[in-house]
């Protein structure tokens, strides 16, 4: 008779165990810290609002390397964004897309984004959560509904079982998608280039990199500030609208002609490896851009103040800056294996152009 009773409660037991353990089903996404630099500032992301797991990470991983988020299942986000050039478009001026269409802008690089709070040349695109609904559905970008690609990925069971990792169930919706992209492309972060060892005290520059440095503060800080070397602002740096593009820039934006052929400035992390340059990828050469500001602008009463008079430049000048630009190459990220395509590693060579 004992026996039987503590076999009941024994049962009981299990019973109401295996009922929590079938209600919870085991969600218990793995957290993951978002690690500031030492003397960086404080992010902008709000990452209260979609904290950073192991589970969101790989999730969203998976869809920015995914082509069926695309049209014709032929562009993904990695199609652009490629890690080899700091996740630009390298080496083609305009981005391509979807049916052999090409874009009006150079895809950007995409590393630090945890501290920028707008987004696009323009700034048009206000956090990074929204970021990837406007090439999603760009006819000349992806081309693809939001509708559809939902249901491609719920008609997935991969995917069902990827998000429910993630955020607990298998429902796929828009909010889930967008914040699993941003949960991968916020761990993009370059911080580990030889100027940040320097900086760290854990190295030190070469005479002609030290000389570039001490030029770069005098006549590039302002605009390309330390540590993102970007002010995240808008300007209008002397280039003439191109006749077939007609981009006007922040102006599309804010409607207001002051803002007429603004951009926002680049960061210059990883400049050397992240040609083409400009938002239209006009300058395929660092010494291009160099000749731009010495020579080649055409400033106007909408240009920057700073470059009314174009930016003075000696060829020595050029040399030692052009040192320093390497410096700020962080190969640890451009290699990261973490950030590569799943299962295919991390390239260290060009793509083979398609369209050719």
């Amino acid at each position: 008779m004992k026996h039987r009773k503590t076999i009941a409660i024994i049962m009981t037991i299990c019973i109401i165990c295996s009922g929590w353990i079938v209600s919870s089903d085991f969600f218990k996404p793995a957290p993951v810290q978002f690690m500031v630099p030492k003397g960086w500032p404080q992010p902008v992301y709000d990452f209260k609002s979609n904290p950073l797991t192991r589970e969101g990470i790989e999730l969203g991983r998976q869809l920015f390397y995914d082509t069926r988020l695309s049209k014709d299942g032929t562009i993904s986000c990695g199609t652009c964004h490629q890690q080899f050039g700091a996740f630009n478009t390298y080496d083609h001026s305009l981005s391509h897309g979807y049916n052999n269409s090409l874009t009006t802008r150079n895809a950007p690089g995409l590393f630090n984004l945890a501290w920028q709070k707008e987004f696009m040349w323009d700034g048009g695109i206000n956090h990074l959560d929204l970021q990837p609904l406007a090439p999603i559905t760009a006819e000349n970008e992806m081309a693809e509904s939001i509708q559809n690609v939902l249901s491609k990925l719920q008609a997935e069971k991969e995917y069902r079982r990827l998000f429910k990792a993630a955020f607990g169930d298998e429902t796929i919706t828009t909010q889930k998608l967008t914040k699993a992209i941003s949960q991968f492309v916020l761990t993009f972060v370059s911080s580990n280039s030889k100027y940040d060892r320097v900086m760290r005290g854990v190295d030190t520059f070469i005479l002609p990199e030290k000389l570039g440095y001490e030029i770069f503060k005098k006549k590039c800080a302002s605009c390309h500030t330390e540590p993102m070397f970007t002010d995240f602002s808008y300007r209008n740096i002397g280039m003439p609208v191109d006749p077939f593009l007609k981009d006007l820039g922040r102006m599309k934006i804010t409607n207001d002609p002051v803002d007429s052929l603004k951009f926002k400035v680049p960061s210059l992390r990883n400049v050397m490896r992240s040609f083409p340059y400009g938002h239209d990828g006009r300058f395929f050469s660092v010494m291009s851009v160099m000749e731009h500001y010495r020579k080649n602008m055409v400033p106007d009463l909408r240009t920057d103040s700073m470059l009314r008079n174009r930016l003075p430049l000696s060829n020595f000048e050029i040399g030692q800056l052009t040192a320093f630009l390497h410096t700020l190459t962080d190969s640890s990220f451009l290699k990261n294996p973490n950030l590569a395509a799943p299962g295919k590693g991390v390239s260290t060579t060009a793509p083979v152009d398609i369209h050719n």
